[in-house]
């Protein structure tokens, strides 16, 4: 019996989809803000500060293996309604909000190491969802802006491990945006058109890649021909690359090249 923590965004759909298909059994704990699971089968509504109820039902469901998939929003800590067990670990769980989203999944997941639960990695029923590395579109990037690639990278592996950032836009050697916590296309939407730019887009340093993996899928690859944008850059084994096949014809038909390092 798999837990699922499943949460906003088409991924976590995916993944239900692939259980499903897989004859696995499992009940789902619905952290979607507009309750998308409720017709799903073993499908339950728990608040993130009923700690005690949530950690009950996974032992209650003999199940000692959870996965999270989609987006779970930062909760409004002010309205929470907390059990015993809330009220003992949620001191951790506010003071790690005030690092960002990423530390309050490493925190979450101590949580339930110490409760003998352990979370597998979102994509471990779902391998077909990440890249290989190397160039999977018909258009390259040149060597100018290899260059540039480089310089991005590098940047990345300098942030701090609770930044924001897992993206940002490269052009002529220099980064001309970064990510916050609004997001990658919140960061394209400030991009001029034809901006000439590329997205790189890896996980967040020291991130653990069992939760919140870079996503991407058409939707990018619309946007980044809406700003200009010449090609995307992800990391192998380390991105989630929904809708894939669709996404390569329509990068190729607008001369966006995709490379996977």
């Amino acid at each position: 019996m798999i837990g699922l923590f499943l949460g906003d965004t088409d991924f976590s759909k995916i993944v239900l989809k692939k259980i499903k298909k897989l004859k696995k059994k499992y009940f789902i704990i619905d952290f979607s803000n507009k309750n998308d699971f409720a017709k799903e089968k073993n499908s339950y509504r728990i608040s993130i500060g009923k700690f005690g109820k949530i950690i009950d039902l996974i032992k209650k469901q003999k199940s000692n293996k959870v996965l999270f998939a989609g987006k779970i929003a930062k909760p409004k800590f002010s309205t929470l309604r907390l059990d015993l067990k809330g009220i003992y670990y949620m001191p951790s769980i506010i003071k790690a909000a005030k690092l960002g989203d990423a530390a309050i999944i490493k925190v979450i997941i101590e949580i339930l190491k110490n409760e003998k639960i352990d979370v597998i990695s979102s994509i471990h029923f779902n391998p077909e969802l990440t890249g290989k590395k190397g160039l999977h579109t018909k258009i390259k990037p040149s060597r100018a802006d290899i260059k540039s690639i480089n310089i991005g990278i590098k940047y990345l592996a300098k942030t701090n491990s609770y930044d924001h950032i897992q993206a940002l836009v490269v052009r002529d050697n220099k980064i001309i945006a970064k990510e916050d916590n609004r997001g990658t296309k919140q960061m394209m939407s400030k991009l001029k058109n034809k901006s000439g730019g590329i997205l790189i887009k890896f996980p967040k340093k020291k991130q653990d890649l069992r939760m919140d993996l870079p996503t991407v899928g058409i939707q990018t690859i619309k946007d980044c021909k809406k700003y200009g944008l010449k090609g995307i850059v992800l990391k192998s084994k380390k991105n989630i690359f929904l809708d894939k096949s669709k996404s390569l014809k329509f990068a190729d038909k607008n001369k966006i090249f995709i490379l996977i390092k």
